[in-house]
């Protein structure tokens, strides 16, 4: 029989109260997502899939497969992406496995330096590549010191327009991320398993092979996923090596004519459907593999120790990687602070002349205010929404949250090329959002896109900190008759506080040097961000290049206090935020 007392104070809020504002959330939320993703998605597709007349063609899209100037430009862009996520996944497997099951002297130390090289956008390790490896760079220097080659000629170690060059800068900067999703995903295998099999004659290799390898490998397919969409649209690299021949640098190059081009469009259309493709066969395929066979450990991991040789090799192994990771960043600081550096291995001299000039360049100043406000506004928007969404998620579970959870993490899926290339598509003169014309202003529209390309990572910290967080404490704030946001407030929200710190952290920071979308929107100088500042300031002559790698000191040394203080928050849990 129903106990009187216990209907009398509901432990959740009814239900007839809470629909009401539950489904306006998800209307509004719905209305964005329609407003500024799949409108500029549309609007792409119109653009290639139309002729002049309205009419639904293929035949741009048939010439992008028979023009063999494109064509060279998919396939070098497809090698590049290919590539470089093997490359990742060459150092960040090798380097979760050794760091998840064993022990050895300086770990702590070590472990913590693989976040270093995502303190600076690759296109401005860039320039630091090209001081390491150019014709007059320090590795031709050491080699004709040591009489190997003559310096007048040394090779040309970045051959067929920087291709390797490419994929090493990509790779040496995209890595943590299938190492931090390796990391959490060798964490969840159940140390029993591994025990059992010993126990049967399984061991070594096999063991790896027959067991910890499909066990992990939903897990490591999402970091090298979003590796590999990552480098399938990068634009900033092979602009700053002036690789021409790949399909981002070509999309690039034709925004001035897009409004008589549809090939531009169709090149994109090429860009979302390869990404997103890929993005929905890993999502629907490895993603539900991942529900079904993959679950925490029941019984804590033991660390196997390793002393003497060993200790030092796997030491040495990350030691490696990072100095390998860190040379284009401490080639970038050596020219932001030498005072002359040609035909030398080290500078002829240190000033601080170069950090000076670039805080008072006239694009300096100005770009770093311009990225402060579109990050403070972008972290606001995202903030607003990921919150909303993990709320509606994981407590109040809407019907179709799925579909809405998909929507949220859709981003990662869809580059920042391709969306800024949406948002130029949608202001053009005659279409919805033509006041939001980018060439007169594009403050808004570059809020909306570092909103939406860093939506994700505030999505799943607020999960992870709402599936963390028991419910039956705002099931008791509402008991004692708490309004619904009263409970949010004061009980929900400083539970989670630290999750959403760290998750607003790094959405700061990596709209602080968002590289597409800045590139492509940003089109007068007043409204520059950091980044197209760095790049306008690496085409100029003479101390240009000093002066943008000083002003890439500055953002790494941003992004870096900001990346330890997310890692301190999360811990482990940082890999969560590069999972699609």
């Amino acid at each position: 029989m129903p106990n009187p007392a216990q209907e009398s104070i509901p432990l959740t809020v009814p239900r007839r109260r809470r629909r009401p504002g539950v489904w306006l959330a998800v209307a509004g939320i719905g209305l964005f997502f329609l407003a500024f993703f799949l409108y500029p998605a549309f609007e792409i597709l119109r653009g290639g899939l139309t002729d002049e007349q309205g009419c639904l063609t293929f035949a741009y899209m048939a010439e992008i497969f028979r023009n063999p100037v494109y064509l060279e430009g998919l396939a070098n862009t497809a090698g590049l992406a290919v590539c470089t996520t093997l490359l990742a996944a060459l150092i960040g497997v090798p380097l979760a496995a050794l760091a998840s099951r064993h022990d050895f002297p300086g770990k702590k130390w070590v472990t913590a330096g693989i976040l270093a090289p995502m303190i600076l956008p690759p296109f401005v390790g860039a320039l630091g590549m090209q001081k390491l490896l150019g014709q007059y760079g320090v590795l031709n220097v050491l080699l004709s010191k040591l009489g190997v080659v003559s310096l007048a000629a040394a090779p040309d170690w970045l051959g067929s327009g920087g291709f390797w060059a490419i994929v090493a800068v990509e790779a040496l900067h995209l890595y943590p991320i299938v190492y931090l999703n390796a990391v959490a995903a060798f964490a969840n295998i159940d140390p029993t398993l591994h025990e059992a099999a010993a126990n049967l004659g399984c061991t070594g290799f096999r063991r790896f092979r027959r067991i910890t390898l499909p066990l992990v490998m939903p897990g490591l397919f999402a970091g090298l996923t979003l590796v590999f969409i990552w480098s399938l649209t990068e634009l900033g690299t092979p602009l700053m090596f002036n690789y021409g021949r790949a399909t981002p640098v070509q999309i690039f190059n034709g925004i001035l004519e897009m409004g008589d081009n549809p090939f531009p469009y169709a090149l994109v259309i090429v860009l979302l459907l390869a990404s997103g493709l890929l993005y929905l066969l890993m999502r629907f395929t490895l993603g539900r593999r991942a529900y079904a066979m993959t679950s925490r450990a029941g019984t804590a991991a033991q660390f196997r120790p390793l002393r003497g040789l060993r200790g030092v090799a796997a030491a040495a192994a990350f030691g490696g990687v990072f100095l390998a990771a860190v040379l284009p960043h401490l080639a970038l600081i050596g020219l932001a602070f030498a005072h002359g550096w040609r035909d030398t291995l080290l500078p002829a001299a240190l000033t601080l002349e170069h950090i000076r000039n670039a805080l008072g360049h006239p694009l300096a100043v100005p770009s770093i205010l311009n990225s402060l406000r579109y990050a403070s506004g972008a972290l606001a928007l995202a903030l607003l929404l990921g919150v909303a969404i993990a709320w509606l998620t994981v407590r109040v579970r809407v019907a179709g949250s799925w579909l809405l959870d998909s929507l949220a993490m859709l981003p990662l899926a869809v580059p920042g090329l391709v969306l800024a290339f949406g948002y130029l598509a949608m202001c053009q003169k005659g279409r919805l959002f033509a006041f939001l014309d980018p060439i007169a202003d594009p403050t808004i529209l570059l809020v909306l896109a570092y909103a939406v390309r860093r939506l994700p990572y505030v999505v799943r910290a607020a999960s992870a900190g709402l599936q963390q967080t028991s419910v039956t404490l705002e099931e008791a704030g509402a008991s004692l008759g708490a309004a619904p946001f009263s409970v949010f407030r004061r009980i929900t929200l400083p539970l989670i506080a630290a999750n959403l710190v760290a998750g607003a952290v790094l959405a700061f920071s990596f709209a602080m040097l968002e590289v597409s979308d800045s590139l492509l929107l940003a089109q007068r100088a007043d409204y520059f961000p950091i980044t197209k500042a760095m790049y306008e300031l690496s085409m100029l002559l003479g101390e240009g290049p000093a002066l943008a790698a000083a002003l890439g000191c500055w953002t790494m040394l941003f992004l870096g206090v900001s990346l330890l203080a997310a890692s301190r928050l999360l811990g482990k849990q940082m890999g969560a935020l590069f999972r699609v």
